[in-house]
């Protein structure tokens, strides 16, 4: 019920602010015309059904109200599960799940300062200027499908920023070890890519910009599960 309340005012809060929210989010799209050499160039978006800008300010402040209530949120997780655990298990699991949103944020902003804007940058690059012999095609994102992207890159990298943490903990109960994360390396290469053309529009920059930070947090994550995993003997010993 807390998490419950907690999350209604976090929407309540943010879609009084869902324009100015919006706003921000299409700070990537002014950095990708810059980037592009259309200065001159009026950033526009349209929307052509009549609720949509409003679903979208709705979605907006569900994501928004997510994000302000998840601390309250986790907290009632925590406190509902800490009580089932073993002292070390709480002093053990604790780390991780302060760990896990500040992984999550750091992914969203790789989105926001690097991905998105190489992203649109891409689409603008398709643009085709009007002559005599063509016509002339220009970007007109719709705000919806605008927040969309937004959402999908952001979500497609929180999740997989998520890596380290996954493979550290069950590095730490013993379902996986540094040398079969090392084994399985070449196969995890393939589907990193595999997932990123899942996940992500249908364009080169933004799947190779999720792929390749997949695999650098796999290499992280074997890296993390080497300092956690319980040597031989003492995993032998607990087993006894």
């Amino acid at each position: 019920m807390w998490a419950v309340g907690g999350f209604f005012i976090a929407f309540l809060i943010s879609f009084y602010f869902a324009k100015p929210l919006f706003n921000f989010l299409v700070q990537p799209f002014r950095w990708a015309v810059e980037w592009a050499g259309l200065d001159n160039r009026q950033i526009e978006l349209i929307y052509t059904a009549p609720q949509e800008f409003f679903f979208t300010q709705l979605k907006i402040a569900m994501f928004g109200g997510f994000v302000l209530a998840f601390p309250l949120i986790a907290a009632q997780i925590w406190k509902f599960v800490a009580p089932g655990l073993y002292k070390n298990e709480r002093s053990a699991f604790l780390p991780f799940l302060m760990a896990s949103p500040v992984l999550f944020l750091c992914g969203a902003a790789l989105v926001y300062f690097f991905t998105m804007p190489m992203v649109m940058w891409f689409f603008l690059s398709q643009e085709q200027m009007g002559t005599a012999a063509q016509v002339e095609i220009s970007l007109l994102p719709k705000v919806s499908e605008y927040l969309s992207l937004c959402m999908t890159l952001i979500f497609a990298f929180g999740l997989v920023f998520q890596l380290p943490v996954a493979t550290t903990l069950m590095a730490r109960v013993g379902m996986v070890t540094s040398q079969g994360l090392k084994d399985k390396r070449k196969y995890a290469i393939v589907l990193a890519f595999v997932a990123a053309a899942i996940l992500t529009p249908p364009d080169p920059i933004s799947q190779i910009g999720l792929a390749l930070p997949t695999i650098l947090l796999y290499e992280i994550a074997i890296f993390m599960a080497r300092r956690v995993e319980r040597p031989p003997a003492q995993s032998e010993e607990a087993e006894g």
